[in-house]
């Protein structure tokens, strides 16, 4: 009985070592910066845009 109660605690090693979910989290976060990165683009265009649309050429 007690090697049952070892291989038991061995499978649960097992099963609670996760480390691929240590791996979700970082491509998450790359994901939420791309995502970031794209909203800041657009942001910029549309900043610069109004700037453009605001100047006035007949300086």
């Amino acid at each position: 009985m007690t090697a049952a109660k070892e291989d038991i605690e061995l499978e649960e090693d097992f099963v609670s070592e996760d480390a691929d979910d240590s791996d979700a989290p970082a491509e998450t976060a790359k994901t939420n910066l791309t995502k970031r990165r794209i909203i800041d683009n657009y942001l910029e265009e549309r900043r610069l845009q109004k700037q453009l649309n605001d100047y006035d050429f007949d300086l």
